[in-house]
């Protein structure tokens, strides 16, 4: 059997990131890891990916989840600095809507 270990090690997507994926589209991690792959080989796909970090941090803040919220924020800062052009213009994980 394919552990997530050995996932990880076969795409451009660290375990956090992924399970990021998964926690967003609800799906298992080894599909999160295949749509993660996917997505990072497609035009605007790091941006998809962050995106979607982004929306979990903000699902994180709206339920009150700190310490989920500060996991995530982690996981998007090490995301941008290995794929800088996913970085949006402005800061919107941290407004309020």
């Amino acid at each position: 059997m394919i552990s997530l270990d050995d996932i990880v090690g076969m795409c451009d997507l660290n375990e956090a990131e992924i399970l990021a994926i998964a926690e967003h589209e609800h799906m298992p991690e080894g599909v999160a890891a295949a749509y993660g792959e996917y997505l990072a080989h497609q035009a605007h796909g790091f941006e998809r990916i962050g995106a979607m970090i982004i929306d979990d941090v903000r699902a994180a803040q709206a339920r009150g989840d700190r310490a989920h919220v500060l996991t995530l924020l982690h996981v998007l800062h090490h995301f941008i600095r290995n794929h800088p052009e996913a970085a949006p213009d402005v800061h919107p994980w941290s407004a309020v809507r």
